[in-house]
């Protein structure tokens, strides 16, 4: 990424869910301008960080066919055989879960690997342990949506919280098409977004690469024979 687009990416309008952080970090402002100076920094420091936190860069979908996206920005921590999450009825048997680590610097906001029918959507609640930590998967709250694609296969995002987050927002439903790279949701400060491929996909990335949700493509649709 050059200097033009890192910019246009820390710039970028927020998200709606930052909105009402944002407007409170300036009414903290205005406030500390009539009765104490030093609480308008810290709601111009407070407002600046919403902005930065919440932002919502436009991506560009690879021009590739047959392929997945990162679900999320963020940094790839572990890639191996998992269980999906239990609230979605699927069978027991592992599929490869690409694990993606988001700090609280990294763009929030979720996105569809690829295009598909939400099937199902489940929450679950649970602890708030580290989204780094390998447990987080199945110990920490989450949001768990099943997406079909057109060929059949399905595949599972889940959005996990952390442990400073405390709010994971979905804002698509059962039976919904989302395109590839489409925005889904968004989760606050700081989290992990979980990706589980059908069996067969070959995934194209490593563990400790940095991902650009919307953009890095993460792996490819099975074979067919």
């Amino acid at each position: 990424m050059n200097i033009a687009e890192t910019v246009k990416s820390v710039i970028s309008p927020p998200h709606k869910a930052g909105y009402p952080f944002i407007l409170g970090g300036l009414a903290v402002a205005l406030l500390g301008l009539f009765v104490w100076v030093p609480l308008a920094w810290l709601g111009v420091l407070f407002t600046l960080f919403c902005l930065y936190f919440f932002r919502d860069p436009e991506r560009v979908l690879p021009p590739r066919a047959g392929v997945f996206v990162a679900p999320a920005d963020g940094l790839v921590v572990s890639i191996e055989p998992a269980i999906p999450p239990a609230e979605l009825g699927l069978s027991s048997e592992p599929r490869i879960r690409v694990a993606i680590f988001l700090s609280v610097l990294d763009v929030h906001v979720n996105r569809a690997p690829i295009t598909g029918t939400v099937q199902k959507i489940a929450y679950h609640k649970g602890l708030f342990l580290s989204a780094a930590d390998e447990k987080a998967s199945d110990e920490n709250e989450r949001n768990a949506l099943l997406l079909r694609l057109p060929t059949g296969e399905d595949v599972v995002v889940v959005q996990i919280a952390g442990l400073i987050a405390r709010r994971i927002l979905c804002e698509v439903r059962e039976g919904q098409i989302l395109t590839a790279g489409e925005r889904f949701g968004i989760i606050r400060f700081g989290s992990r977004t979980d990706l589980y491929l059908p069996e067969g996909s070959i995934p194209l990335v490593a563990v400790g690469q940095r991902m650009i949700g919307g953009e890095t493509v993460i792996a490819e649709l099975p074979k067919i024979a």
